[in-house]
């Protein structure tokens, strides 16, 4: 049986869902469509891989591009669309848990869970999100800013891990959609008043939220291993399940060794010698 939509249950919130291609959404034709893709999400991120590379190279003899309001608008723009993901996913998750509790929230049938409606829209936008962006990296590569491990390693593990999950339809996908809404909501206005020139006081709040959506994607991973080692029905992909608990298990190292390297022992600039006239 299908879940009510959030604007169901509470009447009172219906004026913040006025359109309809939102409220008659119906899952169909995407988790199929990336099942039947994966072959070519791998090439893309294979792809990838090269051109960061290949695009490093070929910027290595060049001056740096400035695109200071492309970069600005763009993450502008990503941190727009997070947010409205982040209202549409992460009340309705929160709605969910209190109302029916942890096992169904993250054991439950997908589509009947947050397949359909207003959720259902923004969990599909968010798993084909994940193509553009890689333009991220376009920056970084033309305007010869550091391009670490951490950034391409997150992107081409998160676009194959999110397509993989969305074609066998993972019963706690919803888990990992919000919780990444929620967290490039800050993330990437935080890139941006820093793309325009400010420099938001922070840094080490957006760091510690992205630590602890590492650390709740593995909880909610251990806990779909428990409940089906109890005997308990759970709509996860077991391989999925192996998959997201070593990505997520990654992310936090990678994103803990940042954090030490970065507000723990931060490494001290040498200030440059004035060349005498």
């Amino acid at each position: 049986m299908r879940v009510p939509y959030l604007h169901e249950v509470f009447p009172s919130l219906s004026l913040l869902y006025p359109f309809s291609f939102e409220n008659d959404f119906v899952l169909s034709w995407q988790p199929e469509f990336c099942a039947e893709s994966m072959q070519y999400a791998v090439a893309l991120c294979a792809l990838y891989c090269i051109l960061c590379y290949s695009g490093r190279h070929i910027m290595a003899n060049r001056s740096p591009f400035d695109l200071k309001w492309a970069l600005a608008g763009w993450n502008l723009l990503l941190a727009t669309f997070s947010f409205c993901g982040a209202v549409r996913t992460a009340p309705f998750l929160i709605h969910s848990i209190y109302e029916r509790g942890l096992y169904h929230s993250i054991c439950s049938e997908a589509t009947d869970h947050y397949g359909n409606g207003p959720v259902g829209l923004w969990v599909a936008l968010f798993i084909f999100s994940k193509v553009p962006e890689l333009i991220d990296t376009f920056f970084i590569v033309v305007r010869k800013k550091p391009l670490i491990f951490l950034h391409w390693y997150h992107h081409i593990t998160v676009l194959m891990f999110c397509w993989h999950a969305f074609a066998v339809r993972s019963a706690s996908g919803l888990y990992f959609v919000a919780m990444n809404y929620s967290v490039h909501a800050i993330m990437y206005f935080y890139y941006f008043l820093t793309a325009i020139g400010y420099r938001p006081q922070w840094a080490l709040m957006v760091t510690i939220v992205q630590l602890s959506q590492m650390v709740v994607g593995v909880a909610v991973c251990t806990m779909s291993v428990l409940y089906i080692r109890q005997g308990d029905a759970c709509y996860v992909d077991h391989s999925n399940l192996k998959w997201g608990i070593l990505m997520y298990s990654s992310y936090f190292i990678l994103f803990l060794k940042f954090f030490i390297e970065r507000y723990c022992f931060p490494q001290k600039r040498t200030p440059t010698k004035k060349k005498t006239q």
